[in-house]
């Protein structure tokens, strides 16, 4: 079978390819064409007999299909990206609301170092046991004798507070607290966008949605750090107060 498209159409009016020649132009195994129109990501072919033709608009989807993939996207997710394709919305603004709601909140820069020199920086406190529960926190991915830390910034407030006197196992501890905290604050921070911004908005509007999600994630973000430092405040005062109503009364 030739690897060259046909025209098949009445009068000439453009290329079409059988099954062969349109996974050899995308670039893909016949099979996963086959498997690609099971799961509705392809249209069916027009027929002539009992030969299936494709044109140009199927090769232009299968490449779509795969540039999506390298992206990161499911074939559930695609699917679903298609679909509102075909009801007639611009696959530009569906992707653009979907990078603003999945792009990653945090920016931390990840740090990696040998354990020797993970050891130096808590000396006499990382064996084993700290590092098995740094590794179920999160914090840390050990790989032979590489350890990358998630965050160069947290690294380095750890090892202040440990060589201001707290211990490694106290800091975990306290790490782990604060994180089932973020975690809440996090899922209500969800809950009220997704049930009063993104749920109340047609598809009309998915481009306006696309900046107002942009424009509230720093407000969101300076919500927590004023909030956490007004509270700092609070409770280093009461700290205060109370050291000196010691003193005091000795």
């Amino acid at each position: 079978m030739s690897e060259e498209p046909t025209d098949h159409r009445p009068g000439g009016g453009g290329r079409e390819y059988r099954i062969g020649e349109l996974a050899s132009a995308a670039g893909v195994p016949v099979r996963t064409l086959r498997y690609y129109q099971e799961r509705k990501l392809l249209p069916p072919p027009r027929r002539e007999g009992r030969i299936g033709l494709y044109c140009e608009d199927h090769l232009a989807r299968l490449r779509m299909i795969g540039n999506l993939l390298e992206r990161g996207h499911t074939l559930e997710g695609i699917r679903e990206l298609l679909s509102a394709w075909e009801q007639g919305r611009d696959i530009g603004t569906v992707l653009g609301v979907e990078k603003a709601v999945t792009t990653p909140w945090s920016n931390e820069v990840p740090v990696t170092m040998t354990l020797d020199e993970l050891a130096a920086l808590f000396p006499g406190e990382v064996g084993p046991d700290s590092l098995e529960r740094a590794v179920a926190l999160g914090h840390i991915e050990v790989d032979g004798d590489r350890v990358t830390h998630w965050s160069r910034r947290q690294l380095d407030a750890t090892v202040a507070l440990v060589r201001a006197g707290v211990p490694l196992d106290e800091v975990l501890s306290a790490g782990q607290q604060l994180q089932r905290s973020m975690d809440d604050l996090a899922a209500m921070f969800v809950r009220l966008i997704a049930a009063h911004v993104v749920n109340g908005v047609d598809d009309q509007d998915l481009g306006e949605l696309t900046d107002t999600l942009a424009r509230l994630r720093p407000g969101a973000q300076v919500t927590v750090e004023a909030g956490f430092a007004r509270a700092m405040d609070r409770q280093v005062r009461a700290a205060i107060d109370q050291l000196l109503d010691r003193l005091t009364t000795s």
